[in-house]
């Protein structure tokens, strides 16, 4: 697994960095001057959460600071559409995306946010995934229909997350595991990490999302964003 960001070069980007490259993620940082970008969640005992973002310097990111070699033998790039709906790391995303394209690698993309999707035009959203053609396609319910596009058009295997309930893969409902909820926070990410993964050895979309549900059950029985 790699990880292509820009971080503030500061105690805290250290920090993360550092931390990332212990659980063997291979981090490709472009340092910045401006600070990190932070995250607050905030999560109710009923499970709801607020989130209050500050993106510091990963927006920054910029076509000229990536590395072809950072993507030469990657066989699919994960990106969330927070990546798309700001430049100039939008044009940063593209141009990943283009050199994954030339090495013959996959795409994968999470719908991210419903008030993201919103603001950036849920059919200027849906012209741009029309054009990526991504293979995989992530997204909530609630994202699907904002985008106001079956998601079966704008990928070859749409996934929308259903939460404590599974998710659906072309229709099919596949459950979760009934646990115990500590902490949401992280683990849309972790079903979309734990389907891909499983998607690019090999599974089907079916046995990638058996995979996935259960991998995001385990992600909120423990409070954190990055649950081993």
């Amino acid at each position: 697994m790699r990880l292509v960001t820009r971080v503030g070069d500061d105690e805290r980007g250290r920090q993360l960095v550092a931390e990332l490259e212990a659980r063997c993620v291979e981090v490709r940082p472009v340092w910045a001057a401006e600070p990190t970008g932070a995250i607050a969640v905030l999560v109710a005992p009923d499970g709801q959460r607020a989130m209050a973002t500050q993106r510091g310097a990963s927006v920054g990111l910029r076509p000229d600071d990536l590395l072809e070699a950072w993507f030469s033998d990657v066989k699919l790039i994960h990106v969330p559409a927070y990546s798309i709906f700001t430049d100039p790391l939008a044009q940063a995303t593209r141009a990943a995306i283009g050199l994954v394209r030339d090495s013959g690698g996959m795409l994968s993309i999470d719908l991210s946010s419903v008030a993201g999707l919103q603001e950036y035009g849920p059919s200027r959203m849906a012209y741009d995934l029309a054009r990526l053609k991504p293979e995989l396609l992530f997204g909530t319910a609630a994202e699907a229909e904002t985008i106001g596009v079956a998601l079966e058009h704008l990928a070859q295997v749409p996934v929308i997350k259903l939460g404590p309930a599974g998710c659906s893969v072309f229709g099919r409902h596949v459950p979760a595991p009934s646990v115990q909820e500590v902490d949401g926070t992280g683990a849309g990410d972790a079903f979309a990490a734990a389907f891909c993964a499983a998607w690019i050895h090999g599974a089907t979309p079916i046995e990638a999302a058996e995979k996935a549900v259960i991998v995001a059950a385990k992600a909120v029985m423990r409070s954190g964003a990055r649950p081993n």
